[in-house]
């Protein structure tokens, strides 16, 4: 509404003082008589596209309005040409070609608000569809941007070509009456002022338009470089408005589609994934004495614990919320190498002899190798990473008594310090076939005799300020369901 509104008042004053400039008949009238014509005239006009015009573009479709607002406007300040041409004719008996002039100068200044006024709905769409998440669905057949510059050049060139022909011929017609009796300095004075106004005139309407040009081309392009941006670090929830039918609204829609594909392809991956992962650490749980249900309930303390550790000042930097997803999701195959253990020690319902525990121990690091030469064909990437670090250093102990490297304190892995209490918890809690469960209280008091021997104290810690989402967790996913 502003943005008409000055173009509506700087047309008015343009054409009051460049009437006067190109005509000798309009230059013959008082100030009064020239601008009250134009004033009323424009005045109405703009009364009509506020309260009609725009209420005709609403109506059109969201894909059309920016070309009808040019459309409507263009016409607008060509029938108020019309109108003010037509009066000086009847009411002042001016020749047809006076009026012609001001029909020229109202639709060269009505060329330049409609190309802006319509490059402003254009970002007004875009910003109102960025928070709709509407689209329009540009036509194939567009008027393209290469063609739209054509058109502006050339209707610029022409225009200016024009207008200043009409000053220079009428600055020539005055010379030839009265200008012979004015010194030279004097004329040359007088016609460069009037050459200077009609071309700052058309060069101001010219940068205005530029510069909306480049507003809208600017946005679109920032919006385009941020999704893309965004899609190539995994987030693909952003858009880019599809607001123009063009060629930036067919790369605004293609983009999105393909963010969109992107997502569907990255959500079944991840879904594939997740379900092999489930799978095959299943298939250890079910060669082993646990249940299934072991994998369901560690992989879940291990993300609470993670974000229950995000606040302390050791753990914040490593454990973002990214992190602790990997973590989640590769935690269950902390005992994969589990498969590589012979059935005779991995399911010996006894204690192992000290042979066969040093068997049982490997799993840590056929785990970790497998994982390995996974990463080495696959390529690694931070879920492998996890994983096998989960897999290798879950068994070993904050003393350094651990296995199978017998690292200790914080040189061992955080993934691999939270995988180990709460394998422990869980084992300690669960019925196996040479034990009963443990109370949760039992399983605390162990778990803390155990602190700063086998397990990092602050993992401890937060093991137990978190108990009710560790005792919901175990009651959710027990085995008995």
């Amino acid at each position: 509404m502003k943005r008409r509104t000055l173009h509506y008042i700087f047309a008015v004053i343009a054409l009051s003082v460049y009437g006067g400039q190109v005509c000798p008949f309009l230059d013959s009238l008082t100030w009064f008589q020239l601008i009250t014509p134009i004033f009323v005239t424009m005045v109405l006009h703009y009364l009509l596209t506020v309260f009609y015009l725009n209420d005709v573009v609403e109506r059109t479709p969201l894909k059309h309005q920016s070309r009808r607002v040019f459309q409507l406007d263009l016409g607008s300040f060509f029938m108020a040409g019309t109108i003010i041409m037509v009066f000086n004719t009847l009411y002042y008996q001016f020749p047809l070609v006076s009026g012609m002039k001001v029909l020229f100068g109202l639709s060269m200044l009505g060329f330049f608000s409609a190309l802006d006024l319509s490059l402003e709905k254009e970002w007004f769409l875009n910003q109102k569809m960025e928070v709709s998440g509407e689209w329009i669905e540009p036509d194939l057949n567009y008027f393209s941007h290469p063609k739209k510059l054509v058109f502006f050049s050339s209707a610029c060139m022409l225009l200016t070509a024009g207008v200043i022909f009409l000053v220079i011929n009428k600055d020539l017609d005055w010379l030839a009456t009265v200008g012979r009796d004015v010194p030279v300095a004097t004329a040359q004075r007088y016609i460069l002022t009037e050459v200077g106004f009609v071309v700052a005139i058309i060069l101001l309407n010219m940068f205005n338009v530029i510069y909306s040009y480049s507003r809208n081309f600017r946005n679109f392009l920032n919006k385009e470089t941020v999704v893309l941006q965004k899609a190539t670090n995994g987030d693909f929830e952003a858009f880019v408005p599809v607001s123009s039918n063009d060629e930036f609204g067919i790369m605004a829609k293609h983009t999105n589609i393909m963010v969109e594909g992107l997502k569907k392809s990255t959500e079944e991956l991840q879904q594939t994934r997740d379900i092999t992962i489930l799978s095959l650490a299943s298939l250890a749980e079910t060669r082993d004495n646990e249940t299934g249900n072991h994998i369901l309930r560690t992989q879940r303390y291990v993300k609470v614990l993670a974000h229950h550790l995000q606040g302390h000042p050791d753990f914040r930097d490593y454990l973002t919320d990214e992190t602790a997803d990997l973590l989640f999701k590769s935690a269950p195959l902390h005992d994969i190498g589990k498969v590589g253990i012979p059935d005779h020690i991995l399911l010996k319902a006894g204690k192992l002899t000290e042979d066969e525990f040093e068997i049982m121990k490997t799993h840590t690091t056929l785990g970790g190798d497998s994982l390995k030469i996974a990463e080495e064909r696959l390529g690694s990437n931070s879920f492998l990473k996890l994983a096998r670090e989960i897999a290798m250093t879950h068994h070993e102990r904050w003393d350094g008594k651990g296995y199978p490297r017998g690292i200790k304190g914080d040189d061992i892995p955080i993934s691999g310090r939270l995988m180990s209490v709460a394998d422990v918890y869980d084992a300690l809690i669960s019925k196996r076939v040479y034990k009963e469960a443990f109370s949760h209280e039992k399983a605390r008091t162990i778990i803390t005799d155990w602190k700063d021997k086998n397990f990092d104290p602050r993992v401890v810690d937060a093991l137990f300020a978190i108990e009710d989402q560790i005792l919901e967790i175990a009651a959710r996913y027990g085995d008995q369901h």
